[in-house]
């Protein structure tokens, strides 16, 4: 992967590699104990265990010895192991759990000492293939790197999840030698080793071969995603969600959506956000973390931790960050960020405005560029406007600060002081003219030129103003003039 990142540890629409193949394996095995082997980022994957599968025990492989002797380590490191044994390759994000239950299922119905999962793909580059005898009972699995011409011309793969029977598979690991082109012990060699002491071993085929694909590069990586973001969308689809265009709709396995709800072009939806019925989300929409209800409207937003409620209207080019919450019919406009904000029912926020640290009330309308100012440099103070209150343009509250149920404040204003209810705020020196200063200032200016021709054009007005008044002077002014021409 060319990352500090241990590969099973990348991310991939809601949960790791790893966490993928743990969820998969959770809901299709019941409660089976399972166990990790660690080895490279062997820090990075235990914290990562703790953090998403703290149940999950993790078995250190100190040398990367082959996948045969990964699974030594995990037998030595379980005393008198019994019954079915899953083992599954970290890097499978995309198996289902029914896939994996059925697996289980085939092996112990057969009583065979191995099931291996296989599947019928379009290109077997790199991949284990199945190689089958006269009868098509499997023979063995060879790696490609170890592999003639005419087994890569095999197009059934090794998919990278096994079952054994844990005494049989115990016996074999002690036999396994690396003679091979990587001098590894293969787990894929036990198959060929049961085959010849005659044990029963049974091939699975999985139906969707998409199930089966790992990943060995970022290239790689961003094919899975694609396929698991077709997967995810498909699903809401026929669950009654519209996705206007899926191909760039990307939703996380841990979002979930109500019947109903419209998703428009470039949105994503991640963590643990759902979206209530009849909402519509995007286009051009980030959602993380956050709750929108039943009929809400989020237009060209990016949502982070955020609860919108029932039938409230945010964007276009809004930025909710954590702990902002809006009420039932609430707007937040464009160009509006919000954080810590409680905003009440019906209460708007039309736009280019902040709004941090304040509770804001029912009804209530923020004129447009405020800025509630909660940062001393220290710490962060808290704002209150009460209902129905109507703030002015270009207000700044200077927090702490309360501003009352009904109260008005002026247009321009600073609020520093607590505005009682039914009050209205004024705070801001009264307007001084300084005549001509443009003139005297700035000669020569465009604005000087224009100031002129303005001062111009009022001296013009005031003489046919004073014309008009006078008609008697003016009609004997325009004699004398005719008399002297």
């Amino acid at each position: 992967m060319k990352s500090s990142l241990p590969k099973v540890l990348h991310p991939l629409l809601g949960r790791s590699v790893l966490g993928h193949v743990l969820a998969a394996a959770r809901e299709g095995l019941g409660d089976s104990r399972v166990l990790a082997v660690v080895g490279h980022g062997a820090d990075q994957v235990r914290a990562h265990l703790a953090e998403i599968a703290p149940e999950v025990r993790s078995v250190l492989q100190s040398e990367q010895r082959g996948t045969g002797h990964a699974v030594r380590m995990v037998m030595e490191a379980v005393d008198e192991l019994r019954g079915s044994v899953v083992v599954v390759n970290g890097d499978f994000p995309l198996v289902r759990p029914a896939t994996l239950a059925g697996l289980v299922e085939a092996h112990e119905a057969a009583g065979a000492a191995a099931t291996i999962l296989t599947a019928q793909v379009p290109d077997p580059t790199g991949l284990g293939r199945i190689v089958r005898g006269e009868t098509g009972a499997v023979e063995r699995i060879v790696e490609e790197r170890d592999a003639a011409p005419e087994v890569r011309a095999i197009h059934e793969i090794n998919a990278g999840a096994y079952v054994f029977d844990a005494v049989t598979l115990r016996q074999m690991l002690g036999k396994l030698g690396t003679d091979n082109d990587q001098g590894e012990e293969y787990l894929t060699d036990v198959v060929g080793l049961l085959v010849a002491d005659g044990y029963p071993v049974l091939a699975h085929q999985a139906v969707d071969y998409t199930e089966v694909l790992g990943c060995n590069d970022r290239a790689e990586l961003a094919g899975l995603r694609a396929l698991l973001r077709d997967r995810i969308n498909t699903a809401w689809m026929r669950a009654g969600v519209s996705i206007i265009d899926p191909a760039t709709t990307w939703i996380d396995v841990t979002v979930t959506l109500g019947r109903d709800a419209v998703v428009e072009p470039n949105t994503h939806l991640r963590g643990a956000t759902t979206v209530g019925e009849n909402a519509v989300v995007g286009p051009d929409t980030t959602v993380v973390d956050s709750v929108i209800a039943d009929g809400a409207t989020v237009v060209r937003a990016h949502v982070l931790g955020a609860e919108i409620g029932p039938g409230a209207q945010v964007g276009p080019y809004a930025y909710l960050r954590p702990g902002s919450r809006l009420a039932a019919s609430a707007k937040v406009g464009t160009f509006v960020e919000t954080k810590k904000a409680d905003i009440g029912e019906g209460a708007k926020v039309p736009h280019l405005s902040y709004v941090g640290d304040a509770t804001i009330g029912e009804h209530t309308n923020i004129g447009a560029a405020t800025v509630f100012v909660n940062y001393d440099g220290v710490n962060k103070h808290h704002t209150t406007i009460g209902s129905h209150a109507r703030t002015g343009a270009d207000n700044m509250f200077v927090a702490p600060v309360t501003v009352g149920d009904g109260a008005y404040t002026a247009a321009g204003s600073v609020i520093t002081k607590d505005v009682p209810a039914g009050a209205l705020g004024v705070s801001r020196a009264q307007q001084r003219n300084v005549e001509g200063w443009v003139g005297r200032r700035r000669p020569g200016t465009a604005a000087a030129g224009a100031a002129e021709a303005a001062a111009a054009r009022v001296d013009g007005d005031a003489t046919v103003d004073s014309e008009q008044s006078h008609p008697e002077a003016a009609s004997t002014e325009s004699g004398s003039r005719s008399s002297e021409e």
